[in-house]
């Protein structure tokens, strides 16, 4: 019989570490003890410990921070594998999901819940009193001026300037006079369907889709075509490619960057391939950016719209996932489709409300907007990790889990025979919301996935998943 490799002492203490990872005894983002107080801990030399946290950093469980200690990194290696690459149908259809919608929602909004359901930020995190304050001094300012209406429809250009400003970022060279504001990313990807398609186009969208997109597709009586959809470098451009010579396709419509709910980021050079697959075809493309700004790698990622040759390239976005959702500011830039979105603002809304603009537009101004940014994307990528690990300990054999490098929303595959459905209706019954993967179809696919919320991590949302795993257990 051959013996067994011997262990060396620092392999022991790494070991020890990763239990201690992998248990949640520390966090991803946690400080853990230093070399010299492991060293005291383990009375052992402190060249051993320091081996052991050589090969932790190695291995990608922990990172050296300069003058302020050894923290556990927020992308944890793990064992759980990704969803596979989705499968839609390779026909238009309609789409028919508000009910399901409807009834989410409304358990979103009970308190008594857990709330691992609609994607709604962290409300600690908002920027809500700052604006607050802000609103009301421009109120004092401006007095009457404040309550008019902020005409023409394009909206605030203060407000269109600090947009302008911050699109270079994301690689753009954008006007103020390029830019509308509108009541939210919702009424901007509306704007957009409405002035490049009549009822009865069809749609080229990723599969799965933010419910919200699809919502919009149904108010236009638009059919979707649902197209496959990396989980982690969206969507298909051969399937797309295929689509489009084959249907009648008259847009397209993505989440460029960190999809909703998969946390797809679609590569640099593939969003410009993508742009210039559509400008081969002249079809418009519709890109909502709504979680552009919450990346966790070092730069931020730029849009389809930096590749926009041709003014083909609708950009959608909204302040309302990073400081404000219930200001309901968004905006579009619409190309060469402009004319048409200004006129469909006009007849709809007329104008975006006055006072929210201002403020936002201040916040950009002061500076306050990115240092705000620059304190969420920790919290954020700190809480989507702990998300992922808790799906990994708690949730049974055959489960996999995206891993976003941005955003706060976790896709979950759950094994085959679990139905997204009775797990909705078992978590109510355990106090918890979630959102069954359904209504990011439009064909009734994604039966045995859910989506969960990781903004508001938690020792009650650790408590939660734990009593969700259970739920799947039971289910399968």
């Amino acid at each position: 019989m051959r013996n067994r490799p011997r262990r060396y002492k620092y392999e022991e203490v790494a070991d020890e570490v990763i239990h201690l990872i992998k248990s949640g005894t520390f966090r991803p983002g946690d400080r853990i003890p230093s070399v010299r107080e492991m060293s005291r801990q383990k009375q052992m030399s402190v060249s051993t410990v320091l081996q052991a946290y050589y090969l932790l950093e190695a291995q990608g469980f922990i990172e050296t921070r300069q003058r302020s200690g050894v923290y556990v990194c927020t992308r944890i290696p793990g064992n759980m594998p990704e969803p596979e690459i989705s499968s839609p149908r390779l026909d238009p259809a309609k789409v028919s999901v508000w009910q399901l919608v409807k009834m989410m929602l409304h358990d979103a909004q009970n308190p008594k819940l857990v709330p691992l359901g609609a994607a709604y930020p962290n409300m600690n995190l908002l920027a809500t009193q700052k604006l607050n304050r802000i609103q009301a001094s421009i109120g004092r300012r401006k007095k009457e001026k404040s309550g008019i209406y902020d005409l023409p429809p394009e909206g605030c250009k203060a407000l269109r300037i600090q947009i302008a400003k911050n699109s270079v970022r994301a690689g753009c060279n954008l006007a103020p006079g390029d830019i509308v504001t509108t009541a939210g990313c919702t009424e901007a990807i509306n704007l957009c369907l409405r002035s490049v398609c009549k009822r009865g186009d069809t749609i080229a969208i990723e599969s799965p889709i933010s419910f919200d997109v699809l919502q919009c597709v149904e108010a236009s009586e638009l059919k979707a075509l649902e197209i496959p959809t990396h989980p982690r470098e969206g969507i298909s451009l051969e399937a797309l490619e295929f689509a489009i010579e084959h249907t009648s396709v008259q847009a397209c419509v993505v989440i460029s960057n960190f999809n909703n709910p998969l946390g797809s980021c679609i590569p640099d050079a593939k969003k410009k391939d993508l742009v210039a697959l559509l400008a081969r075809h002249d079809l418009p493309l519709i890109e909502n950016d709504i979680f552009g700004e919450i990346y966790f790698t070092a730069r931020r990622p730029a849009v389809a719209k930096s590749y926009d040759q041709k003014g083909l390239v609708m950009l959608c976005s909204s302040f309302s996932k990073d400081i404000a959702p219930g200001y309901r500011v968004g905006w579009v830039a619409p190309g060469r489709f402009r004319e048409q979105v200004e006129w469909l603002k006009y007849t709809s809304t007329m104008a975006t409300a006055t006072l929210p603009q201002l403020a936002i537009a201040e916040f950009l101004a002061s500076g306050g907007y990115h240092h705000h940014m620059r304190g969420i994307r920790r919290v954020y990528e700190r809480n989507v990790a702990s998300m992922v690990q808790a799906v990994e300990r708690y949730f049974p054999k055959g489960t996999r889990t995206t891993r976003p490098t941005g955003g706060f929303v976790v896709w979950v595959q759950l094994p085959d025979r679990a139905d997204s459905m009775q797990l909705y209706k078992r978590a109510l019954d355990e106090g918890i919301a979630i959102t069954p993967g359904y209504i990011f179809s439009s064909t009734d696919r994604y039966r045995n996935f859910i989506r969960l919320n990781a903004a508001n991590w938690s020792e009650t949302i650790e408590k939660a998943m734990e009593k969700l795993g259970k739920c799947v257990v039971e289910l399968t």
